[in-house]
């Protein structure tokens, strides 16, 4: 392993879906590396995400204030969810995480996905409890969602009317999207301002929209694909011009509702988040910086969380190496983003099946065998 020859070891992986959450991944990592004989060697566990799934403990786990309270969840049942705060110079600053609410995990157990009907109700809850508490400043993490509703269910949480022909409030969820006519802001929860952090460039509408990509993956057949499609269309005429923004058909169309009608701004998500947690105090100096993810691969490469830490620890001429459960990338690959070397756990068990079900035990002895200073 590299390095300079003073200073801290920054941790700073995201989660290992499935197996860690990015807190525990960070611990597991530090731990290993004071078992094997780094206790001179300061270790900062500083657990990192791009917006999606795990960004709330991610932020927590930095200093933030959980707050968890009772919203609707993408399929209406009540559940509890989670957002987290800061008080800031400017005012308080709440980070919201849709999948904590709308997202594929929180369809309940032994249910199928209901892409028709799936909403992002729950999200426009937790944004309204946090305003109602105090925020100012709305981040809003994008990923893993239940629902393809153009954010519609947000909206509505947040005192916005969707009407049909006849003046009724629309139904939850996406198909009844095909029946909106007009829209009435005049309720609608003020006094704050959305970041919107993301990375995914997508459209809201056509072959690389919000329905036609990331509908399959929550249970549209090709004939609810189109249905969705229609009503994601007839929302985009209330706002002209938005509908081909980047980001705008994040998380079944969610970044394009923040973006019309809730005047969100959209971010790099690792990049923003990374201010958040005040990455660049922490990684000055440093010696080493450790980041990683589950699966190390082509998306990676896109702008994923390590990518982003790669290149902000390169700020500051800091070298990074990863650990991910396993890694299809070359060598070269990977150093042409700034990772100088990637440990897997496959490199230690060949057992995919233990890779995931022993993830932080294996992640203490990669740590030790490949990571000391």
């Amino acid at each position: 392993m590299t390095g300079s020859t003073a200073g801290r070891v920054v941790v700073a992986p995201d989660k290992f879906r499935g197996s860690l959450t990015a807190p525990e991944v960070a611990d597991h990592v530090a731990a290993g590396l004071r078992a094997a004989g780094a206790r001179r060697v300061p270790v900062v566990p500083l657990p990192v995400a791009d917006g999606g799934d795990g960004t709330v403990e991610a932020v927590v786990a930095s200093g933030f204030t959980r707050v968890e309270t009772e919203v609707t969840g993408p399929l209406g049942t009540r559940i509890t969810a989670a957002y987290a705060v800061r008080d800031e110079p400017e005012g308080r600053v709440a980070v919201v995480e849709l999948a904590e609410a709308s997202g594929l995990r929180r369809l309940p157990e032994g249910s199928a996905p209901a892409p028709l009907t799936a909403t992002s109700h729950g999200t426009g809850e937790l944004i309204a409890h946090a305003v109602r508490h105090g925020a100012r400043r709305i981040v809003l993490g994008l990923g893993g969602s239940a629902c393809t509703d153009g954010g519609a269910g947000m909206l509505q949480a947040l005192g916005v009317r969707l009407l049909d022909a006849a003046g009724n409030d629309l139904p939850r969820g996406g198909a009844a999207l095909r029946d909106l006519r007009a829209i009435d802001t005049s309720g609608r929860l003020r006094g704050f301002e959305v970041v919107v952090a993301s990375d995914v460039d997508n459209p809201l509408l056509g072959p690389y929209g919000a329905a036609a990509v990331y509908g399959p993956q929550k249970g549209a057949t090709p004939e609810d694909v189109a249905v969705l499609e229609t009503g994601l269309a007839r929302l985009a005429v209330h706002a002209p011009g938005l509908a081909g923004r980047p980001g705008a058909g994040a998380a079944g169309g969610v970044g394009f509702g923040a973006l019309a009608f809730l005047d969100a701004e959209i971010r790099p998500g690792i990049g923003y988040l990374l201010d958040l947690v005040d990455f660049d105090r922490h990684v000055r100096g440093a010696r080493l910086v450790i980041t990683g993810e589950g699966s190390i691969d082509e998306q990676t490469l896109r702008g994923k969380a390590p990518m982003g830490v790669a290149a902000a620890a390169a700020r500051h001429g800091v070298p990074v190496v990863a650990v991910c459960g396993r890694r299809s990338v070359s060598d070269e690959e990977l150093r042409a983003v700034g990772i100088e070397a990637a440990y897997a756990l496959t490199d230690i068990e060949p057992d995919p099946h233990r890779c995931m079900t022993e993830a932080g035990p294996l992640l203490e002895r990669l740590a030790a065998a490949f990571l000391v200073p």
